[in-house]
């Protein structure tokens, strides 16, 4: 009987019955269980971007060697190591690339400072600011750039410059220029 009473008197105090303090508290595991839903998938996220930016300084550290391999194939001698050498080129960035590698195309295209590194500026008919020449590829990893193309630009040339390129590609029409002139 005591224990009847003090229900009673906890029910009049909550004012509310069994069935609503049951809904309170499914109310609550549910929002609890969301809040660690959402807690595991954060932890999942920012492990996975660990792993990311792990294997970017592996990737980094490669890729001198990946640009030695790249040297090696320019000064071809004996067939034979020259295809090994190809071989391991190959695998090896076939791994980078299934890390995450990626190699930029900058040839022929207008700079950009984003992607581009300028060591070279040269006279060129060419758009001012095509890239002319690759010195050392550049690389992204994961979509963002790991290192710069090192690039050859185009600039204009000056005037006289340009009078003296016409003349040279049609000496004939800088002859006529100068008889009608």
């Amino acid at each position: 009987m005591i224990i009847m009473a003090k229900q009673k008197a906890e029910k009049k105090e909550d004012g509310k019955g069994p069935q609503e303090k049951i809904e309170e508290l499914t109310h609550d595991l549910q929002r609890v269980q969301a809040d660690f839903e959402n807690y595991r998938k954060r932890m999942e996220r920012e492990r996975e971007e660990y792993a990311k930016m792990a294997n970017r300084g592996m990737v980094a550290r490669l890729l001198p060697v990946l640009d030695n391999f790249q040297l090696a194939l320019l000064h071809k001698q004996h067939e034979e190591f020259i295809k090994a050498v190809e071989m391991t080129y190959a695998e090896m960035y076939a791994i980078l690339e299934d890390a995450g590698l990626k190699q930029m195309d900058a040839l022929g295209r207008p700079f950009d400072p984003y992607v581009h590194e300028a060591l070279l500026q040269e006279e060129s008919g060419q758009e001012q600011g095509t890239v002319l020449e690759e010195l050392q590829k550049g690389y992204l990893f994961q979509g963002q750039v790991l290192r710069h193309a090192k690039v050859k630009i185009a600039k204009k040339r000056s005037n006289g410059d340009q009078e003296k390129h016409a003349a040279a590609r049609d000496p004939g029409d800088s002859q006529a220029m100068q008889e009608s002139g």
